[in-house]
């Protein structure tokens, strides 16, 4: 670890400012920092469009923040990456130069991007360390995505090396929780997973098929826990090192299925498809670096699902139907 790492950044009386905060990480760090003593500022996209350049200039132009949490991407499972790929990729890059260019130019103390643990090489040594990055070709279905969350990283690297920016950036693993996205192409395992054993469930079905093998290992982060790590994280690093922020556990695709469809009630049969894609084999994080930080998971997988369901059940009341569709 860098010689910066152990300095403390105090957030108390700080405005700061979440992108991205509608979505799941976002909102999360939003309710995290109702904890802290700051002064929270956020945008709606219809006010300040992030991949419209003169527009986030101007904004930051006239708020200042000091420091900015940068979760706001356009985020998919693996159909919407593998078929949007121009938008995935664009978008992404656009929204990332734009914030991070505007916070140096205004004079941000510090700023977070939060990257994603695609960013590794699809066949990478397990567990994922961060110095694995850029060692080898990447999955195929993401890759539009993770070279934009590269750029990312990279641009957070070179304004710390010219201007000396405290400029850092975190890998997330798989993330799950409210706010999630339940569309039933476009969603991540989690949410997919939740919504069709759910409509299984109340339609009677007896069968519910799985994408893939089953084989495949992820690990899985209730996304209050990412909130609460990014906000420790922010506060007790400073070096140019990434960090994985992850559980340091894994579980096979089959075997969490079963586990879902247990918390939702469903006891139908489950198959598996093994013409869909499985992505990765095994995509586990390396989370040393954070856990000589000072930070752990504290909600495991069964009850980080259990509140995950039941907010799916609460938004699809709240939205008439299904949430986020």
């Amino acid at each position: 670890m860098s010689r910066m790492a152990s300095i403390p950044f105090e957030l108390k009386g700080k405005v700061v400012y979440v992108a991205g905060h509608r979505g799941m990480v976002g909102s999360a760090i939003v309710r995290r920092l109702a904890r802290e003593d700051v002064r929270l500022v956020t945008v709606d996209r219809r006010e300040v469009d992030l991949c419209n350049q003169a527009q986030v200039f101007d904004w930051f132009g006239r708020v200042r923040p000091q420091v900015i949490f940068m979760a706001a991407a356009k985020v998919g499972g693996i159909v919407a990456n593998n078929t949007l790929r121009a938008e995935f990729i664009y978008d992404n890059i656009a929204i990332t130069a734009n914030v991070i260019q505007a916070a140096h130019v205004n004079g941000a103390e510090k700023l977070m991007f939060l990257g994603s643990s695609c960013i590794y090489p699809k066949l990478a040594p397990q567990p994922l360390r961060e110095d694995s990055m850029l060692t080898g070709p990447l999955e195929p279905t993401n890759e539009p995505y993770a070279i934009a969350k590269i750029a990312g990283i990279k641009m957070a690297e070179a304004y710390r090396s010219q201007y000396g920016s405290n400029f850092i950036s975190v890998m997330p693993t798989n993330l799950y929780g409210p706010g999630d996205n339940y569309h039933p192409e476009l969603s991540h395992v989690v949410a997919a997973l939740i919504r069709r054993f759910h409509e299984a469930k109340l339609s009677g079905a007896k069968n519910v098929v799985v994408w893939g093998t089953g084989t495949p290992r992820r690990e899985f982060l209730y996304v209050d826990d990412m909130a609460d790590a990014c906000v420790h994280v922010m506060k007790t690093h400073s070096g140019s090192e990434l960090i994985n922020i992850g559980t340091g556990e894994d579980i096979a695709i089959a075997e969490f299925a079963r586990m879902v469809a247990k918390i939702v009630g469903y006891r139908g049969e489950i198959s598996f498809d093994t013409s869909r894609p499985d992505g990765t084999p095994r995509k586990l994080l390396d989370v040393s670096r954070l856990d000589r930080l000072g930070w752990r998971a504290t909600t495991s997988l069964e009850d980080g699902l259990k509140r995950a369901y039941a907010a799916y059940q609460a938004e699809s009341q709240v939205n008439g139907h299904q949430p986020n569709a």
